[in-house]
């Protein structure tokens, strides 16, 4: 679902600049120029975060803050020309959770705004791969798509998936490999280089997952 962006922002091309920037991340903007209309706003619907500016007509940012953290937890992004240590301080005092200073980089307000979500929105769970093993073709697949596996490195493949959790050790994955190749060298470290050419063509079919865990001095483990 894409984040909802709350600016509160009495100039308007500064609105519609930090709103531009905000859709080019990936946010959905919604701009309020007062602050009362912002907090009634607010009150309706909690964004994910809010962008607010400390000089407000009608209701000034130091008090909209002070209101909003009477109901509510929202990441709030202060930003304002007064540059004095005391306004800072007011603004953190109220509930703010960063600072910002006019003129400030749009940038570093976005690379603020991902940091702070980063904190306070919890992370998306991918969904866990389904393999599937197919004995009679010696054959695995990852959401359906077929892996491109050697004999030895099916069998080693078919031993981790089939026992999720259990850890093998280099001698057991080597008589699985030889199950599918009875002429591998064991002479070397064989079984480290199947496991390496495993991880490459998993990480094609599940970029960024590495389901195959090296166990320091015991071997290998298999969790999904």
């Amino acid at each position: 679902m894409t984040p909802r962006i709350a600016i509160v922002e009495d100039e308007p091309e500064l609105a519609a600049l930090v709103a531009d920037y905000a859709r080019a991340n990936d946010y959905l903007p919604e701009v309020f120029h007062d602050g009362a209309e912002a907090l009634a706003a607010l009150q309706a619907s909690m964004p994910a975060l809010v962008v607010l500016d400390l000089m407000l007509p009608g209701l000034d940012g130091l008090s909209l803050c002070r209101a909003l953290r009477a109901f509510s937890t929202v990441p709030v992004i202060m930003v304002t020309a007064r540059v004095e240590e005391i306004d800072r301080l007011l603004g953190l005092d109220a509930g703010a959770d960063d600072y910002l200073c006019k003129p400030f980089s749009p940038r570093e307000l976005m690379a603020r705004i991902r940091a702070i979500l980063r904190r306070t929105q919890p992370a998306a769970q991918a969904p866990t791969p389904t393999f599937r093993i197919d004995e009679g073709a010696r054959r695995i697949a990852v959401h359906g798509q077929p892996l491109d596996l050697t004999p030895s490195e099916y069998g080693i493949l078919a031993a981790l998936v089939r026992r999720p959790g259990q850890v093998f050790s280099r001698a057991q994955l080597l008589d699985l490999a030889r199950a599918g190749n009875p002429n591998l060298d064991a002479n070397d470290r064989a079984i480290d280089s199947h496991i390496k050419n495993l991880r490459r063509k998993l990480d094609t079919a599940l970029p960024g997952l590495d389901p195959i865990h090296s166990i320091y001095g015991l071997g290998y483990r298999f969790d999904p």
